[in-house]
Formats: C-alpha cells, sequence, structure tokens
C-alpha cells in the first residue's frame, strides 16, 4: 500500500502571500499556484473578482516534505491557528474509501468523497478528535 501525508495551511485571502514568504524563509521551491478562477467557471456559481483571485490550491516543495496551501472560500469562517489540516493521498480509491469511513466513525463529513476536476475521489472529513482530514486520490499528473 502507497500513502503520503502533508500538512495543508488556510488562509484567509493572503495565501500567495505566505507560499512565497515560507519558500524563502524555509529555501523552498514553488512547484505550482492555482487560483479559484484558474477552474472552469460555473453559471450556476459565479465568483467575485476577489475570489477569482484566491489561492485554491499551492504547492511548496522544500527539501522531501510537500507543504499545500489554500485560501479559504469568500465568507467562510477563518480562525488563525485553526488553519491546518492533513491531507492524505492514498493510490487506490479503495484505500481512500476506508480511510475516510474510518475517520469519519464519531466524526463530522465536511466535504463527501467525490469526483474533481484534479482528482478521481476527493472529500474532507473532521475526525472524533477535531482534526480535519483531506482525503485526496492524486490524479496522473498535478494539474496547476
Amino acid at each position: 500500500m502507497s500513502i503520503s501525508l502533508n500538512p495543508y495551511l488556510f488562509f484567509d485571502g493572503n495565501a500567495k502571500e505566505a507560499v512565497y514568504f515560507y519558500e524563502k524563509a524555509l529555501g523552498g521551491k514553488v512547484m505550482g499556484i492555482m487560483t479559484y478562477g484558474d477552474m472552469p467557471a460555473d453559471p450556476n456559481h459565479p465568483l467575485t473578482d476577489d475570489m477569482k483571485n484566491r489561492v485554491m490550491h499551492a504547492h511548496l516543495k522544500v527539501g522531501d516534505a510537500d507543504i499545500m496551501f489554500s485560501d479559504t472560500y469568500e465568507g467562510m469562517p477563518y480562525q488563525p491557528g485553526d488553519s491546518i489540516q492533513m491531507a492524505i493521498h492514498p493510490k487506490e480509491e479503495a484505500r481512500a474509501r476506508e480511510i475516510f469511513a474510518a475517520l469519519e466513525d464519531g466524526g463530522q463529513v465536511i466535504v463527501p468523497l467525490h469526483k474533481t476536476d484534479w482528482s478521481p475521489l476527493y472529500g474532507q472529513v473532521k475526525d472524533k478528535f477535531g482534526v480535519n482530514f483531506q482525503v485526496n486520490v492524486p490524479a496522473e499528473q498535478p494539474q496547476y
């Protein structure tokens, strides 16, 4: 079984600034930054100009470690210090479903497992201890 884990840091509109700050401070390399505006438009959920410029996903490589970044969705609550999630990347969808179900037991589903533009299976769950997890089956190639 192959699985990887990494911290996922959330910000309230300044994720891009944070990515470049940590790149310099930690001697890392920005692997990619994708904004909400880079995603296909959904006429049922139009984005404001501010939302289009917010970071949906950014990837910083520091040595062998990966740190992911995102801005909260406009209007979502944001509490500094509660802005770190664990991202789990099982390669097999069956394993992703097992992990998600185990974390969901006694916890709360935030985003149900579903197919996305970047993953064949993705979801978010808060476990019974209050820890937020993203379960993400990687696509063949990262889409930035």
